[in-house]
């Protein structure tokens, strides 16, 4: 499956998330749910995944944790905010050029309606 059908699967598994458990609850408790359902879905999952970060060639111990990675292909950022902002974006984006990943899903589980929290965003894809 290329990013696209990936994407529409977890898409697919977000919005069956936010259905059972709404708004209103910690990042932790959505990745947890999100992981488990994206699993029961048949896909791989790899959550808190260290990334390095280098800089002029030297390994930086200072790295990040993505939230969720599906099929070592689509990186997932989950936030449980008010509003997501601009620097949410371009987090996810520095992540998918540190990975080496071309599709990022930025999801903020506080929206009313959960399509309203999707965001997609793209690294050369």
């Amino acid at each position: 499956m290329d990013e696209n059908g990936l994407s529409h699967e977890i898409i697919g598994a977000t919005i069956e998330v936010h259905k059972a458990l709404g708004p209103g609850l910690l990042e932790s408790v959505y990745e947890t749910a999100l992981a488990h359902e994206l699993v029961l879905r048949g896909l791989a999952v790899k959550r808190q995944l260290s990334v390095p970060v280098s800089y002029k060639e030297h390994r930086l111990e200072a790295g990040f944790r993505m939230d969720i990675l599906v099929a070592d292909l689509v990186i997932v950022e989950i936030k449980a905010v008010e509003k997501v902002l601009p620097i949410h974006e371009m987090q996810l984006l520095t992540y998918l050029k540190l990975a080496g990943k071309r599709l990022g899903l930025l999801l903020n589980f506080s929206a009313t309606g959960m399509t309203r929290g999707i965001k997609r965003i793209v690294n050369n894809l």
